[in-house]
C-alpha cells in the first residue's frame, strides 16, 4: 500500500504539467493520464469496499498473471472504459477534485477486508492484495507515460 501511495504523490507532483502532449507517446495530455489513474482508483476502491466476498469467483488469468508478475502493462493495447475517462474539461481544480476524491477513497481501502475483491472486465476478480498490485502497477504505467512525454 505504501508504494501506491508513494505513487500517488509522484502523480500529483506533474498537475502543473497538465496541459503538456507530445503525440508519438500518447494521444492525450498529461492531465488527461492523471484523472484516468485516478478515477481508476477510485472506481476499484469503491468496488472493493462494496463487494460481497462470498460472491469472489477464483479463476486463473494469464494475462493477470503476467501484468502482476512483471509489473508492466504493454502500451496502447488497452481502451480505458468510459467510466474512467475524464467527463470534463481537464483544468488544476478539476485535476485536484478528483486527486481529493481517490485520497478519500484510498482511505476506505486501508479499512477493506483481505478478501473483499473488484472485477477487472479481463483479469477477472482480483481480492485486496492483488487489486492493490493492479493499482500500483497501473498507477505507474500512467506515471512512466507521463515521464516520456516530459523528456
Amino acid at each position: 500500500m505504501n508504494k501506491l501511495l508513494k505513487l500517488v504523490s509522484k502523480l500529483e507532483t506533474h498537475i502543473s504539467d497538465f496541459s503538456k502532449i507530445n503525440h508519438e507517446i500518447s494521444e492525450v495530455n498529461i492531465g488527461w493520464h492523471i484523472v484516468h489513474s485516478f478515477l481508476v482508483i477510485t472506481s476499484v476502491t469503491k468496488s472493493i469496499v462494496k463487494s460481497d466476498p462470498s460472491n469472489f469467483k477464483k479463476k486463473f488469468s494469464f494475462k493477470a498473471f503476467y501484468v502482476l508478475l512483471f509489473k508492466k502493462f504493454p502500451r496502447g493495447k488497452a481502451k480505458a472504459p468510459s467510466f474512467t475517462q475524464p467527463q470534463q474539461e481537464l483544468t488544476e481544480v478539476y485535476i485536484k477534485e478528483i486527486i481529493q476524491e481517490a485520497r478519500l477513497s484510498l482511505d476506505s481501502l486501508f479499512k477493506a477486508q483481505k478478501n473483499q475483491y473488484f472485477t477487472h472486465p479481463i483479469f477477472g476478480d482480483l481480492q485486496l492484495r492483488k487489486a492493490i498490485k493492479f493499482l500500483g502497477v497501473h498507477t505507474n504505467h500512467h506515471e512512466k507515460i507521463i515521464r516520456d512525454i516530459l523528456k
